[in-house]
């Protein structure tokens, strides 16, 4: 696997340097500051591409173009902006890139309702509390009809939750559900959010499930054409939120849209701790079906503290969890080595240590929720460990 690490540009408190010496190969970035729905400038991608051959790496592949809400709900000006998407790929490619991972999660990217939550070893972590969530959509957003989503069980246990709830914490709770994209410096307010939320009002499953397919017809023959490969990135928690369709949850899910587009330039990237929040999702069989289609693989591992699903949990260590990381790996190096024997150029697969734990220096640094320094490098050593098992000659995978 090519290792590689997620760097936000110059606002990131965790440097490229940093990710030299944590054994990265490669460095995963976007252009943040670039509005969505505009073309990024050729001169700004090669600027994030000196800053990061400054560092001593290179920037290996796109971690996201952002897909604007117009697209996803095909209104407005949506036609310009998958114009500009395509257009962003094209310069890209002049600029040697290749790869590139996206999400058509709508409204909100990740969703945790506490981003640094304190782990009994003193760490900190992101947390997903079911209870505190529909607190947050029953009692602060006040979502119309909101209620009808969930128990009348959990209704009661959010209302108690929230009387309980000092006013501090629940201005946190609101912050950390509106968060939106890592590296953005916006964030949803509640009057924001709402607005979103209507957008989608007369959109489910399967109408957002046909604007992503014809997004992709649009934008993967250019893909084909530069000799690109487009990746999508699953829902992440994998189920509706705040009545919002979710289409990229399941292997079924994948398997849909990838058989609406089918082509290698429409492909995966396979989250472990995205679908690993669902009890349902078998990790290893999941990347054996839709092995040949996976471009980019992140590592992280989940803890579901419920068998309910949807339910609550929080982003574990990464040989910690739910996941089942060997097999993981065991899978990914097994598909390598079939590219390899099949002649692929693109045998290698690109994985990155996916969060991490904030633990010792990294509780001061105040890096990105979820991209801190020491604990994505723990993570990383810890998951290259594991690939260099399975590697070896005499005692790893039978060749």
């Amino acid at each position: 696997m090519r290792h590689t690490w997620r760097w936000f540009g110059p606002i990131d408190k965790v440097s490229v340097r940093d990710a030299v010496q944590a054994g990265a190969d490669g460095i995963v970035s976007s252009l943040h500051h670039i509005p969505t729905g505009i073309a990024w400038p050729l001169e700004e991608i090669r600027k994030r591409q000196d800053e990061i051959r400054q560092g001593g790496l290179e920037w290996e592949l796109v971690e996201s173009i952002p897909v604007s809400e117009s697209i996803k709900t095909m209104s407005g000006d949506w036609k310009d902006h998958v114009k500009a998407w395509a257009e962003t790929l094209r310069r890209l490619a002049e600029a040697g890139i290749s790869t590139v991972c996206y999400n058509f999660m709508p409204v909100l990217d990740w969703t945790r309702t506490d981003l640094r939550w304190t782990t009994p070893s003193g760490a900190k972590a992101m947390r997903f509390d079911l209870v505190d969530f529909i607190a947050f959509d029953l009692h602060i957003l006040q979502r119309p009809d909101a209620a009808a989503d969930y128990s009348v069980e959990m209704v009661e246990a959010a209302a108690r939750r929230f009387a309980e709830m000092p006013e501090e914490e629940r201005s946190v709770l609101s912050r950390s559900v509106g968060a939106g994209l890592p590296g953005q410096a916006e964030a949803y307010t509640l009057s924001e959010l709402r607005a979103e939320l209507a957008r989608y009002s007369a959109i489910d499953a399967d109408r957002l499930r046909g604007n992503l397919v014809d997004f992709l017809s649009e934008v993967v023959p250019v893909a084909e054409e530069l000799g690109m490969r487009l990746c999508a990135h699953g829902d992440d928690p994998p189920w509706p939120l705040l009545g919002l369709p979710r289409i990229l949850s399941t292997e079924e899910d994948y398997a849909r849209i990838l058989k609406a587009v089918d082509t290698p330039a429409n492909g995966v990237t396979f989250c472990t701790g995205s679908l690993g929040a669902r009890g349902d999702n078998d990790l290893p069989a999941m990347i054996s079906r839709l092995a040949s289609r996976i471009h980019f693989v992140h590592l992280r591992n989940v803890r579901r503290e419920t068998t309910a699903q949807p339910g609550s949990f929080f982003e574990d260590e990464h040989l910690e969890g739910n996941a089942d990381m060997v097999a993981v790996i065991a899978a990914t190096i097994s598909e390598e080595r079939r590219r390899k024997a099949e002649g692929r150029a693109d045998h290698t697969i690109f994985m990155r240590p996916d969060h991490g734990q904030e633990i010792l220096d990294d509780l001061a640094r105040g890096a990105q929720p979820g991209y801190p320094a020491i604990g994505r490098l723990k993570g990383l050593a810890e998951l290259r460990g594991i690939e260099r098992a399975l590697s070896h000659p005499q005692y790893g995978l039978a060749r």
